[in-house]
């Protein structure tokens, strides 16, 4: 075919292009979208937009289409409104046409996924971020459902206004909401990031590691009040690690068994890296705990990458040091940037997770720091935080939905 034999594109619809808006609601079945584009195929009209919804078995089909087009073309109008209602009443529809000019108005610039998730979302919690989030200046284009288990969690496109000021007025009203609202920037990035890595006490496990030997060491209460101060940033976390492993001098060997054993993992981890590794993605982990606890992890959970603190063994007896480079603050960030070189993705394309003030370096590394169930200094300073206790939640802050989720799930048995 030559380029003079090459048909034009089809132009967008200018503001001065008649089109219909054809709107069809009612009880869902099979057929009803190809019924609808078989009507309107006999008036030779282009489809300009598609947008379908079904919400507990009633459907709502919005098409815009460029007029009908030749010679009396509102003749041709009219004969193709009559066509789609009697069709739609053949089968029980509703219809609505409405004219109009031009396709959509564009988007504003700068666009956003607000997820917002609520154990459970009320109608008062919505509309109060719909409002915040018309307030700031912006538009919302599109909402939608992620998942209705195990909470509620609805995605809000919105444009018209920069990521960063919509974020900083979200949080505000969320925490006084008691809701979590995140915020990020819409871009093929978001569904990009291949690398996820975490920290593990009261991030991947509900526990905290060296408590749970202080407690066969008998000293836990010792041990959980310097634990407290480190994470809430009062303390140096390396001269802490020191002062509590410190205690546990003498413990035999075989108390780490155990511990393995007492670990509980946080409601969701299963789902979260099991879903993580069936879409791509590798996933590590990071700790001020100890390898005794985070190999078994890695080995337990299929992880890519895991590193903690030592502790030190002597003779069948823990000597109540930690042997290596302490993993600190400081350290977690520099793994992340190790576990990305290794794992070939850009810093960028990295997801970090994580709740005390040591994680902090690591979460602003990340292309998304989310701060889970985590201290108000690190809520203040991270990316996004999440406040329900559900580590699989992280999977809606990347755009995927509960229906992906178990889908993948139904794949891999």
């Amino acid at each position: 075919m030559s380029a003079s034999q090459i048909p034009p594109a089809t132009a967008v619809p200018g503001d001065d292009v008649p089109t219909l808006l054809v709107k069809i609601f009612g009880k869902d079945r099979p057929g009803i979208t190809a019924g609808l584009f078989d009507t309107l195929a006999a008036f030779d009209v282009d489809v300009v937009d598609i947008e379908q919804v079904v919400t507990r078995g009633r459907i709502v089909l919005c098409v815009l289409v460029t007029a009908p087009p030749g010679r009396g073309s509102g003749a041709a109008e009219g004969d193709l409104r009559a066509t789609v209602h009697s069709w739609a009443e053949s089968l029980r529809l509703q219809a609505e046409i409405i004219s109009g000019r031009g396709d959509n108005r564009p988007r504003g610039v700068g666009r956003s996924h607000v997820t917002v998730l609520g154990h459970p979302l009320t109608a008062e919690s919505t509309a109060a971020i719909a409002a915040r989030i018309t307030g700031t200046g912006g538009n919302i284009d599109r909402i939608f459902r992620l998942a209705k288990y195990p909470v509620t969690a609805v995605e809000f496109e919105v444009s018209g206004v920069a990521t960063e000021p919509l974020r900083t007025a979200l949080a505000t009203e969320a925490a006084a909401l008691g809701v979590d609202v995140a915020v990020v920037a819409s871009g093929l990035q978001r569904r990009a990031q291949r690398l996820v890595v975490m920290d593990v006490d009261s991030t991947l496990i509900q526990d905290e590691v060296i408590e749970l030997f202080a407690a066969h060491a008998g000293c836990e209460a010792e041990v959980a009040k310097v634990t407290a101060q480190a994470m809430r940033g009062e303390l140096d976390f390396e001269q802490s690690l020191h002062a509590r492993v410190a205690l546990l001098k003498g413990i035999d060997e075989s108390v780490v068994e155990k511990v393995r054993a007492e670990v509980r993992l946080t409601p969701g981890a299963r789902t979260l890296i099991r879903t993580l590794k069936l879409l791509g993605f590798q996933v590590g982990v990071v700790s001020g705990g100890f390898t005794q606890v985070t190999d078994d992890l890695k080995e337990r959970l299929g992880l890519d990458f895991a590193s903690a603190n030592t502790l030190e063994v002597v003779d069948g007896k823990l000597t109540g040091r930690v042997v290596g480079e302490v993993v600190d603050r400081e350290g977690k960030a520099r793994l992340l940037r190790r576990f990305a070189a290794e794992a070939g993705v850009p810093l960028s394309q990295t997801v970090a997770i994580g709740d005390g003030a040591n994680d902090l370096d690591m979460l602003n590394a990340a292309g998304l720091g989310v701060a889970f169930n985590a201290k108000p200094v690190v809520r203040e300073a991270a990316h996004t935080a999440v406040n329900v206790p559900f580590l699989d939640t992280v999977l809606y802050l990347l755009g995927i939905t509960r229906d992906e989720v178990e889908a993948a799930e139904t794949h891999a048995d």
